[in-house]
């Protein structure tokens, strides 16, 4: 009797440490078209990660994008093939996320976070949503540092603030590569997170290896979704890079975002859009693209007390050169200002081609010097009179005496040109470029 309530007694031990084994709820795909997956039978929030079961019975990773009633509207993450009508769709994550850490900086990465370098993976880091936490507006610190990004033209001309955000608009072929390259080696931000989504895969290897270089890979964390990853994965990697950004900005660094491109970032999610059924609207644009666009955009700048700051530059794709395309005017009006880049300067061999008739930086009348700024204005307005009037000049239309301040521009051009240009490989100074525009100015009285 002893002996057989000891075992009843050690049974019910065993059976209390147990966990029960509960079934797993799942439902099945019933339809594929295009990129989009509907399943029923299960109930998920949009952004959760599914996992489906093909015919090799492997798993492939899926996000919801939608519903309809019972209807669950899901893309992939991963490839899709050997998948048919009836395979199970389990539930993965409630929320899509990623991990984070210090160890990321010097790597390159895809939009799960995975490194594609060649290198391990070292340290732990910890989970968060990849949609990030919204600031309250109130509560962001003022900008009021400069950040000095080693292009002389844009210390000197169009500063810029510690947690600005900045369009760089172009067209192809402009330089815009070089100047991000530029950019990220020359800045003074602690730490610079770039995202290049939607690029050719033979453009991140090159600007990975020659653009940024290994110096500039130091402190950089550079983020790729090439043009043959899904839409999906290419938004995945654009918010991504703003949760690096978030990370660090919290850390109290000054962080430089740099996003090549915005444009592309729209059009990922304009195939999203119509692929489930929205309406397109200006351009073939579905509402979500101008929904998601400034959301983005809001993640970055200044953060909380004893936070830094995120500095933004999104580059924007002008195609044909056209400045009025739906995406850059939106960008435009949520942006703190745009630095724009000239063919016909390109085409001249004039590097960076920023074109000062277009540029803007909105937020340098309240952190630059009163005195900088009269010279930088005089500097804009005397190279813009130029520009208005280089037909009449070049025909000899124009003849001298006519208009003091075109003389003047006249006289100063040779050294407004040699004062824009600047070498891939050439870091200037904000104090230096301030240094060299008053000389550039001067140089009119001495001749």
């Amino acid at each position: 009797m002893f002996e057989s309530q000891t075992i009843d007694d050690h049974v019910q031990s065993i059976k209390g440490a147990l966990t029960p084994i509960l079934p797993r709820k799942f439902g099945v795909l019933s339809k594929i078209v295009g990129l989009t997956y509907e399943a029923t039978g299960i109930a998920a929030p949009v952004g959760s990660v599914c996992s489906l079961i093909n015919d090799f019975e492997e798993c492939v990773k899926a996000e919801v994008v939608g519903f309809d009633s019972d209807k669950l509207y899901l893309m992939p993450l991963s490839k899709s093939s050997g998948l048919r009508a009836g395979a199970k769709v389990y539930i993965s994550e409630e929320r899509d996320s990623a991990v984070i850490s210090s160890a990321l900086l010097g790597r390159v990465v895809n939009a799960h976070g995975d490194p594609i370098d060649g290198k391990e993976m070292r340290g732990t880091g910890q989970k968060r949503s990849l949609v990030g936490n919204p600031i309250n507006p109130m509560e962001r610190m003022p900008i009021n540092e400069v950040l000095d990004v080693g292009i002389k033209s844009i210390n000197a001309l169009f500063t810029i603030g510690c947690g600005q955000r900045i369009g760089l608009i172009a067209g192809s072929g402009v330089g815009k590569s070089v100047l991000l390259g530029m950019l990220t080696k020359f800045t003074s931000a602690d730490v610079v997170v770039i995202g290049l989504i939607g690029e050719r895969g033979r453009e991140v290897k090159e600007f990975i290896d020659s653009t940024l270089g290994e110096e500039g890979r130091k402190k950089a964390i550079v983020v790729a979704a090439p043009a043959d990853e899904s839409p999906l994965l290419r938004i995945r990697a654009t918010h991504l890079a703003h949760l690096y950004a978030e990370y660090y900005r919290e850390s109290g660094k000054k962080v430089l975002l740099l996003m090549d491109s915005l444009s592309r970032v729209a059009h990922a999610q304009r195939e999203i859009g119509l692929a489930i059924g929205e309406p397109p609207t200006a351009k073939g644009y579905p509402p979500s693209v101008f929904s998601l666009l400034p959301k983005l955009i809001e993640r970055t700048g200044t953060g909380l007390s004893e936070e830094g700051s995120i500095t933004a530059i999104y580059t924007l794709l002008a195609e044909g050169d056209d400045l009025n395309d739906p995406v850059v005017d939106m960008a435009r009006a949520s942006l703190d200002g745009q630095i724009v880049l000239s063919r016909a300067l390109a085409d001249a061999a004039h590097y960076p081609a920023i074109d000062l008739m277009g540029s803007i930086s909105r937020l340098m009348p309240t952190i630059g010097n009163p005195e900088e700024i009269d010279e930088a204005n005089r500097f804009r307005r005397l190279w813009t009179l130029f520009q208005q009037n280089e037909d009449l000049i070049n025909v000899g239309a124009y003849e001298k005496g006519s208009n003091p301040d075109l003389d003047m521009a006249i006289s100063l051009r040779p050294h407004m040109e040699a004062f824009l240009r600047q070498g891939m490989n050439d870091r200037v100074d904000k104090e230096s470029a301030i240094e060299q525009m008053k000389v550039c100015m001067a140089s009119e009285s001495n001749e």
